[in-house]
């Protein structure tokens, strides 16, 4: 049965991409074929890609055109909306979610769909990505960068996604740097107040790996058993 999954974060820089690869190791693991999309990306190389739908391309099991993986690829790192309007160009959710079904289509049994940023950035200046995750109709997976403020953060963009009428998946507590004060009470706070299961917590790895992060997901709440 083919599913798929929104992954969206607390804010920029918290390991969406870190996370997402995690989860498709994990999913490989349990023996399924997976694939992923970064629709838009902003901040790419003199190649015109981008480093965080490279990870996506090298972590998932099914074999896609960088294209495919990445279909709009803004070269300054700026905001996706502000990227676009320099380069003379205008994101739609509509057409975005267009170019992910054409993967979540496939042959993939699991297909992540990773975000920019957080769950309102803009895509122009009436749509967010939030309205791509609805156009989609998937569920969601928070990442949760834990640090300073997560608790809030976290908080509102649980809330935001349940009031746009999708339901929250699982979300991931990943630590994206320097381990921070009282972090286990941290955790236990956004267990009791979000309305999803914990997936995982990910330590800090240096260098990361995917396949070593993916050991500390457990993605049976996804899947349903």
């Amino acid at each position: 049965m083919k599913r798929a999954w929104f992954v969206t974060g607390t804010d920029t820089e918290v390991g969406k991409t870190a996370v997402s690869c995690a989860l498709l190791r994990a999913a490989a693991r349990a023996g399924l074929c997976t694939a992923a999309v970064k629709p838009v990306a902003a901040g790419c190389d003199d190649n015109g890609h981008n480093e965080d739908a490279l990870a996506l391309q090298a972590a998932m099991t099914e074999t896609l055109p960088y294209a495919q993986v990445n279909p709009v690829a803004l070269a300054p790192p700026l905001a996706p909306h502000i990227a676009a309007e320099q380069a003379g160009r205008r994101l739609q959710a509509s057409r975005l979610a267009g170019l992910c079904r054409g993967v979540m289509g496939g042959t993939a049994d699991l297909t992540l769909i990773e975000g920019a940023g957080g769950w309102r950035v803009p895509l122009n200046n009436r749509e967010t990505l939030a309205d791509l995750a609805r156009e989609l109709n998937t569920p969601v997976i928070l990442v949760v960068g834990m640090r300073l403020g997560c608790i809030n953060h976290a908080l509102l963009t649980a809330e935001a996604i349940v009031r746009d009428g999708l339901p929250l998946a699982g979300w991931v507590a990943n630590q994206c740097g320097e381990r921070m004060g009282c972090h286990e009470e941290n955790v236990a706070t956004l267990r009791d107040w979000l309305p999803a299961p914990l997936l995982g917590e990910i330590p800090h790895l240096s260098p990361f790996c995917p396949d070593r992060a993916s050991e500390y997901l457990d993605i049976k709440a996804l899947l349903g058993k």
